[in-house]
């Protein structure tokens, strides 16, 4: 029994280290995770290669793609710029979810663009729009710390 009391101890000890680590480091590395996916996904729109392009093309067709697409992707940029600096972090979550609208605009406006027959089935656009469920998400618990620190 004494030998199960000193495992039990040191995975409680263990497991407070690892706790205490992750909630030192976490927001932080979300906030540089998503500075790092606007940024470069940005600049991928200011240079010309973005393989968004052709989606946004589609959705904001009435616009002209050779201002927009650079315009969008500078927006981008500067959404991950506000992630890196602490007092731009709420204007950088109010720019992202201006620009989070727009990017589920294809699931209602092309379906034939991003579901394979089915709502069900994602093709690759599908899945690289739904994949900002999970940026949103780190945007929201990046905010629902910029009181704590």
């Amino acid at each position: 029994m004494s030998m199960l009391h000193a495992l039990l101890k040191w995975y409680r000890k263990t497991d407070t280290c690892i706790v205490v680590w992750l909630e030192q480091y976490g927001i932080l590395s979300l906030r540089f995770s998503l500075a790092i996916v606007f940024i470069w996904f940005g600049m991928l729109k200011v240079i010309g290669g973005s393989p968004a392009t052709e989606l946004v093309k589609n959705i904001v067709y009435w616009v002209n793609p050779s201002w927009f697409i650079p315009f969008l992707g500078w927006w981008e940029v500067i959404i991950g710029v506000c992630f890196l600096w602490t007092p731009l972090l709420r204007l950088g979550i109010f720019l992202m979810m201006i620009q989070m609208a727009g990017t589920f605009l294809p699931l209602v406006l092309l379906p034939s663009v991003v579901y394979e027959g089915s709502v069900v089935r994602l093709t690759l656009e599908g899945q690289y729009i739904v994949k900002n469920v999970v940026l949103i998400a780190a945007a929201l618990v990046v905010g629902g710390q910029v009181r704590k620190r």
